[in-house]
């Protein structure tokens, strides 16, 4: 049985260049994912998968604007330009991704009243993807994150699938972030890191 798995989150067209909430050159980490594939066995992936009434969209909010936070459901919640709607283009993966070998796709951030960042579970922690059950029933001991975006969908992932009991690498070169402030990307870094999750470079993953 195999014990590490490779977590692509969220690399679909609306986060990437000429998308809705696209992360500044997140296409280039596409080549990086698809050579990590080939050490894989065991590759799940995450698919935001939002309905058009969600309550992270500005748009839902009149007289709100991209940036601004609300509460939501009882948490300070960003708001976002309309992304990944079910169904959409800007939901699809990119074509360039390879998905010969994935073993399941965990759709998350489908309830309008509360945002997922998380591949595992939504941002109050009452919505659960099935992804660590999915994970530990196939003797997954070890999960190795990239994708997009690191400050926000693969941070969250991390943090979860370390406080899940999976011993948790992040692949910094197979990853880009938002950037609302500059530095967010090496600030997520740290917070990881400080969690207890391990921060690789691709050219170290190895079967």
């Amino acid at each position: 049985m195999k014990t590490k798995a490779l977590i692509i989150v969220d690399v679909q067209n609306d986060f990437l260049p000429g998308g809705a909430l696209a992360v500044k050159d997140g296409d280039k980490i596409i080549p990086i994912i698809n050579d990590l594939q080939k050490e894989f066995d065991f590759i799940v992936a995450t698919q935001d998968w939002h309905p058009s009434n969600h309550g992270s969209f500005a748009d839902n909010h009149e007289g709100k604007e991209i940036g601004e936070f609300i509460d939501l459901n009882g948490i300070n919640q960003i708001l976002w330009p309309v992304h990944c709607v079910q169904g959409s283009f800007g939901a699809e993966f990119h074509k360039d991704l390879k998905r010969d070998n994935w073993k399941a796709i965990f759709q998350k951030g489908s309830n309008p009243l509360v945002d997922s960042y998380s591949g595992f579970f939504d941002n109050n922690k009452q919505g659960d993807t099935g992804l660590s059950d999915y994970l530990k029933t196939q003797g997954i001991k070890e999960v190795f994150i990239c994708g997009l975006a690191t400050d926000y969908c693969v941070k969250f992932t991390v943090f979860d699938a370390v406080a899940e009991g999976f011993k948790t690498f992040l692949i910094s070169d197979a990853t880009k972030a938002v950037n609302i402030h500059p530095n967010d990307y090496d600030i997520a870094l740290e917070q990881m890191k400080d969690i207890g999750a391990a921060i690789i470079h691709s050219g170290s993953v190895h079967k």
